[in-house]
């Protein structure tokens, strides 16, 4: 078997009319934690469905551990969440993680799963009485009782709040510093920043982009120029400025490419400006570049 986790080779996959990708190439390395970015309908999913051996490309290849996906012997070395989990109802949690567990040839022990996924007061209740939290945190635990080579999230921190997040960060950076390839889909723009080492922005079926993630801030040169203002109209029409919007305190953002140029345009225009505050592009603010770029 290859070493190579995942290789998409020219794939598309049509839904009817709709085409979900055209003509897809991508591979990971082992070792990898990629962040998947893209928005509803980019074809994330599928892309991920693919790999798992759901579905089949309606053309090209794809490879799981050098194997058609569909092939056990590569699947023993996957895990996976996607984005709804059905889990039953009137079995308990920790009846769920044996009997997901007794599929593997080394699983993860059930306390000590439990316990690194904070679900350790919950083992004895029905997962029908959880909340949606909590099956979330569980099915993230499943996904890697096995100790998978290999584990694919797809929007794994939907219904956790702010502190169960970064928990779940934390955990699935172990993960991957103990030698698990990760890709992780979010549509929590500040999640893949966290996260991953190489980002692949997707959208309209294509791969828009796919580097380390500063390569992909960079790629975009936008610095993001915050300041309050006595008189809004007097950043209307500077020289250089891509966007402009209202924070929600009111203060005024502009991206542009060059920041010092922008300030300084403002100290000669002798505009009264207070808070100001220049950093580098988030990652939003990239990918909504990226695909601005493309759609012109």
């Amino acid at each position: 078997m290859s070493d190579i986790p995942i290789l998409v080779d020219h794939v598309t996959r049509r839904f009817g009319a709709t085409v979900a990708l055209d003509d897809v190439s991508l591979s990971v390395a082992p070792g990898q934690l990629v962040g998947l970015l893209g928005p509803n309908g980019a074809g994330k999913t599928t892309l991920l469905s693919l790999v798992e051996g759901l579905r089949r490309p309606d053309s090209g290849t794809v490879r799981l551990f050098g194997r058609d996906p569909r092939d056990a012997v590569a699947r023993v070395r996957l895990g996976t969440t996607p984005q709804e989990t059905g889990l039953p109802a009137s079995l308990k949690v920790r009846e769920v993680v044996e009997f997901v567990g007794a599929h593997y040839p080394h699983p993860i022990p059930t306390a000590e799963l439990l316990d690194t996924f904070g679900l350790t007061a919950l083992a004895g209740r029905q997962t029908g009485g959880m909340s949606g939290g909590e099956k979330r945190r569980l099915a993230v635990a499943l996904a890697v009782v096995g100790r998978p080579d290999l584990v694919l999230l797809d929007e794994p921190t939907t219904g956790l709040d702010v502190d169960a997040r970064r928990i779940l960060w934390d955990t699935l950076r172990a993960f991957h510093a103990a030698g698990t390839t990760v890709v992780v889909t979010s549509h929590y723009l500040e999640e893949i920043e966290a996260l991953a080492e190489r980002v692949v922005v997707v959208d309209h079926g294509h791969v828009l982009a796919d580097a380390p993630l500063p390569q992909i801030l960079g790629r975009v040169a936008l610095r993001r120029v915050t300041l309050a203002l006595e008189a809004p109209a007097a950043v209307v029409d500077l020289p250089g400025v891509v966007r402009r919007e209202t924070d929600t305190s009111g203060r005024h953002v502009l991206l542009t490419p060059d920041a010092d140029a922008v300030v300084r345009e403002l100290v000669r225009r002798d505009v009264a400006f207070r808070d100001l505050e220049v950093r580098t592009a988030t990652l939003e603010e990239a990918f909504l570049a990226l695909t601005r770029e493309v759609a012109a």
